[in-house]
């Protein structure tokens, strides 16, 4: 392995409500990711204790992380992550959110309201797909809408897929908890195939009519982009998602990370 590549590694970190994801980057190459619970109280101790086996599961260690990005919608995670980087790297990361110059407009009423994620992942589709619609499938569902001039217009909320499913469970006494997958019958025979029918078209069904009540309000044909753990098992059925970016944040934030430390 060279001298290069043993110092020059990027870390890449998206801490979510649910889930905390790592990308690890040599050059423009994503070589390995890792996801882990998100933990509002975890310590830089206690990240450090986590990512070290990870990265050597995978050939790599920490000492060979050259710098870190993130984003977070979890704002007390901002200091351990710090304390993190500066054991790491001797410096702070770079923190990727709404103050941060991504080259869009945003016309959110209170652009400080938004999660980082949303600002992250609409750049990189504005970028690469010119108008767009970013739907990422997480603990909420999201809709993000940028137009071809580079403004992010706004979008929706819709509370996520597990959270509807587990909604289900917790309040209805006679229904069980399933797993998310696709039914063979959108007409189920069973208690559960009809949960997993309702809750999988019903999800299709949700993100075709959105996609396109948005196209309409905006008054433009645009790229439908999914990112988020789920997109690509909707995207089977869906008639209106076009791109499926299963790493979209993480590109994303790699890319936003050499734009940022070139301004220094």
């Amino acid at each position: 392995m060279s001298e290069e590549l043993e110092s020059n590694l990027l870390l890449v970190v998206d801490i979510g409500n649910t889930n905390t994801v790592f990308g690890v980057f040599s050059g423009d190459s994503l070589v390995a990711d890792f996801r882990i619970e998100t933990r509002r109280n975890r310590t830089a101790d206690e990240f450090y204790a986590v990512l070290e086996p990870l990265l050597r599961r995978s050939g790599y260690m920490l000492s060979m992380v050259g710098d870190i990005v993130m984003s977070t919608v979890v704002p007390p995670s901002v200091f351990p992550m710090t304390r993190f980087a500066q054991s790491v790297i001797g410096r702070a990361p770079v923190v990727i959110d709404h103050q941060v110059d991504v080259g869009l407009k945003l016309l959110y009423h209170r652009p400080e309201e938004m999660g980082a994620d949303r600002v992250v992942n609409s750049v990189y589709a504005y970028r690469h797909h010119g108008a767009s619609i970013v739907v990422d499938f997480g603990t909420a569902t999201t809709f993000d809408v940028v137009n071809g001039a580079g403004e992010y217009l706004g979008g929706c909320i819709t509370p996520g897929i597990r959270i509807s499913m587990d909604a289900l469970f917790n309040y209805a006494s006679r229904l069980p908890r399933i797993e998310v997958a696709r039914p063979e019958h959108v007409i189920g025979r069973s208690t559960e195939d009809a949960m997993r029918s309702g809750v999988y078209f019903g999800y299709v069904a949700m993100v075709d009519g959105l996609t396109r009540r948005l196209q309409e309000s905006a008054g433009l044909k645009m790229t439908v982009v999914a990112t988020g753990g789920l997109a690509g098992l909707i995207a089977r059925d869906s008639e209106s998602i076009d791109v499926v970016e299963p790493n979209l944040t993480l590109n994303s934030l790699a890319m936003l990370y050499g734009e940022q430390r070139g301004k220094e």
